[in-house]
């Protein structure tokens, strides 16, 4: 007896043996044999968005928070560029998604076709794998080297590009497809560092006097808070973060000392300029890190799973080790043993000077609240924080809310994602709706510049169509405010290109069916927060900010230096 299937039906049917509950997307013509099949799916939640960016986004947010794929989805030309963004956010940051576009039919690709667009070619920068499927007997191997790709090593987004008549035509006699794809079970694991690279590190560590570690996003991915805070502890060792890597430890531990980032804070940078070792755990070494490549290090331990980024940077210091950082961590506590007490406990006194830094470097961000009917971005920071949930998932969008963001104290892993390699701003609302999607009763705080929720701002609906326990906090200065004030500091006050006129966003958001009002009061944003987080369905609270504070030059995020 013969069997018949659309290739529409088979990608589903791969789609969930691969794992993939959540599809994304705007649908199209071309795409209509594969989201017709998901309708049968019970075990797949199709979403649709506003704009396929926000659904590239929302796949982002889901790879980062679960450590699996989700799919996004869009149509050829116009709905494939659209993806792109999003797209290029996934892939610098290391956050694994399936990327399905839908093109015009086999024999007329690359032709004048509709929307025409070599697809292939518009992705392989940004992603780990991509290629076009113009014949139904590739389908069931190329998703499965899709997954593989996505899923080991450095995790990253996979594209697939699948031509109209392949998944529109019928299969016969189509492939067996297991209900759970073998490959689930074992992509995950990571290779760990051999044991006499082990040892010479751990004569490196023993003979350093200021040791660091330096956590990035690395950390994020590989779950590893609890390792790497093991090995701070055996070695008592401050831990510092890149701005990737933000989550990867809570920041309440007492060997945590904050990021180093573009801007850093003079605490963090601190802690890399008085070591005379850096251990860089899944830590790329990138120009945000390092100023450009200007941050002057000591030598430096790299581990990293992907042996390519070892050395990348700062060749001549490095000490490379391939490996999970995890099992690194874990395989220096084994093997020092009880070495390294002694070194230990002379640290005491750099712990307690960096403790006592510590104190007052959270000082220097206790401003008054603005007068006037505006706020301070520092106190709306550290305001939302006190009520906020412990396990509130904070997600700020590019520029100056991530900056902000500093000022939030971390207390659990996973709890904080925002996009760093590619900085594409209209990331916090999508991802916030991507969490909702994964947990509806998870408190979300997206922080929102006004610049990122003009660029997302049809997603609200989207919002409130899918629900959950989000409040978004808009960091309104009516400007792009970091680019405003970049400009006021390096060029004489001149401006160009960054202000709007006044927008009430909380008008916008009833208008789309979220709930909102306009803040500027401290003590009533507080109030509305935790009333937020108390209730089922998202919340919209727009802010208006002090436009004379400066994130360029805050006294808490300037770098340390040697004569401070």
């Amino acid at each position: 007896m013969t069997t018949s299937i659309t290739g529409g039906q088979l990608v589903v049917q791969m789609l969930r043996s691969l794992g993939i509950e959540q599809v994304y997307g705007v649908v199209g013509g071309q795409t209509l044999a594969i989201t017709d099949a998901i309708i049968d799916a019970d075990d797949i939640e199709f979403t649709h968005t506003r704009h396929e960016g926000a659904a590239a986004v929302m796949a982002d947010a889901y790879g980062r928070l679960t450590g699996k794929p989700a799919a996004c989805i869009a149509t050829t030309g116009p709905g494939a560029s659209n993806l792109l963004t999003g797209v290029g956010g996934a892939f610098r940051d290391s956050s694994p998604a399936f990327i399905l576009t839908c093109n015009n039919n086999g024999e007329n690709i690359h032709k004048d076709d509709a929307q025409n667009a070599d697809h292939v070619s518009m992705f392989k920068p940004f992603t780990k794998y991509s290629r076009l499927i113009a014949h139904a007997s590739s389908l069931k191997q190329t998703m499965e080297e899709a997954y593989i790709n996505a899923m080991t090593g450095n995790p990253g987004p996979v594209h697939l590009d699948f031509a109209r008549d392949t998944i529109e035509g019928r299969i016969e006699n189509p492939p067996v497809v297991p209900a759970v794809h073998p490959a689930r079970a074992w992509v995950s694991n990571r290779p760990g560092p051999q044991p006499h690279v082990i040892e010479s590190v751990i004569e490196k560590i023993l003979d350093a006097e200021r040791p660091a570690i330096w956590v990035g996003n690395g950390g994020n991915r590989s779950n590893g808070a609890k390792a790497v805070l093991a090995l701070a502890e055996v070695l008592n060792v401050p831990v510092v973060t890149t701005f990737n890597g933000i989550g990867a430890v809570p920041t309440t531990h007492p060997l945590v000392f904050g990021a180093v980032s573009r801007m850093g804070t003079n605490l963090s940078t601190r802690v890399i300029a008085e070591s005379d070792l850096v251990i860089a755990l899944g830590n790329s070494l990138n120009a945000v890190s390092t100023g450009r490549w200007r941050l002057d290090l000591p030598e430096v331990v790299h581990v990293d799973v992907d042996p390519t980024m070892i050395g990348r940077y700062y060749a001549d210091r490095t000490t490379g080790v391939p490996g999970d950082l995890v099992a690194f961590c874990r395989s220096v506590i084994d093997g020092i043993g009880d070495r390294g007490n002694a070194s230990a406990r002379a640290r005491d006194g750099w712990i307690a000077e960096l403790t006592a830094a510590e104190v007052k470097w959270w000082a220097l961000s206790e401003d008054p609240t603005s007068a006037g009917g505006t706020v301070s971005p520092a106190d709306v920071v550290r305001a939302v924080r006190t009520v906020s949930p412990d396990d509130t998932l904070l997600i700020p969008d590019a520029g100056n809310p991530g900056v902000w963001s500093f000022l939030w104290t971390v207390t659990q892993p996973n709890t904080y994602i925002k996009p760093v390699g590619f900085g594409n701003m209209g990331f916090a609302l999508p991802a916030a709706i991507a969490a909702s999607l994964i947990d509806p009763e998870r408190p979300v705080l997206a922080l929102i510049g006004d610049g990122s929720l003009g660029m997302s701002l049809g997603e609200l609906e989207t919002l409130a169509r899918v629900g959950g326990r989000v409040c978004i906090v808009v960091l309104n200065d009516s400007s792009y405010g970091n680019i405003r004030q970049e400009q006021e500091l390096h060029f004489d006050g001149r401006t160009i290109g960054v202000d709007f006129t006044s927008v009430d966003f909380g008008a916008v958001a009833r208008g789309m069916g979220v709930r909102g009002e306009v803040v500027t009061d401290l003590g009533e944003l507080a109030q509305k927060v935790e009333a937020a987080f108390e209730g089922s369905t998202p919340v919209l609270l727009d802010v208006v900010l002090d436009r004379s504070v400066n994130a360029w030059t805050y006294p808490a995020f300037t770098p340390f230096s040697r004569e401070d």
